[in-house]
């Protein structure tokens, strides 16, 4: 067994307290919950969990540690995890009122939001970092391969993460989605959506390295 009984003793509440931590993923997944409906907001936490088995994957290889030892290649991904983010922002606060109760209305398809979740997860080099700090920690090399550990700690960790982002962004859509019906409830749906997303960026280009 790659992993002893103690070490998913210690990892499992570990992760879970993580996950269960309101950071930038669970925001950004209610964001698209509230403005677009519960299927993009369980969508949305389907495209931050494929940005962090990709992270992950990356830790894996080494490749999180060459990042943090190159400061212009951390900051050069971060700031445009930045400019993305605003940029969603203004497209919700510019969105004319819909009724967000109309399927054909939706502001963003399932398929959009996975597509935006993923730039999220990939633009945020805090992730591979954090991954790159934290799993390892808990890979015992006597054990078997360190890098299958490592991808089952991801794995974990990740899983975790998709189940909470899902039941906040799915829990997001269906009070919107019957709270929106009126034009201006829709209306005020789409901005706060937008200071959300700003407030994230805003959150990321203010984070300390």
């Amino acid at each position: 067994m790659l992993l002893s009984a103690e070490t998913l003793l210690i990892f499992a509440p570990a992760a879970l307290a993580l996950n269960l931590t309101p950071g930038n993923d669970m925001l950004f997944c209610l964001g698209q919950g509230m403005k677009s409906g519960p299927k993009a907001g369980i969508a949305a936490s389907f495209g931050i969990t494929c940005g962090g088995v990709i992270h992950t994957l990356a830790a894996a290889l080494g490749l999180a540690a060459l990042l943090a030892a190159h400061p212009g290649a951390f900051e050069a991904i971060r700031w445009a995890g930045v400019a993305y983010l605003v940029w969603l922002a203004v497209k919700a606060l510019r969105a004319p009122g819909i009724d967000l109760r109309a399927e054909d209305a939706l502001r963003e398809s399932p398929g959009a939001a996975f597509r935006q979740a993923v730039v999220v997860s990939l633009t945020n080099p805090k992730i591979v970092v954090f991954v790159l700090a934290f799993l390892p920690q808990f890979v015992d090399p006597s054990r078997g391969s360190p890098f299958l550990q490592f991808l089952l700690l991801g794995a974990i960790l990740n899983g975790g993460g998709t189940l909470v982002n899902a039941l906040v962004g799915g829990f997001a859509g269906v009070i919107g989605r019957r709270m929106a019906g009126r034009a201006s409830l829709a209306r005020a749906f789409q901005r706060l959506t937008g200071v959300i997303f700003l407030g994230l960026a805003a959150r990321i280009a203010l984070e300390q390295r």
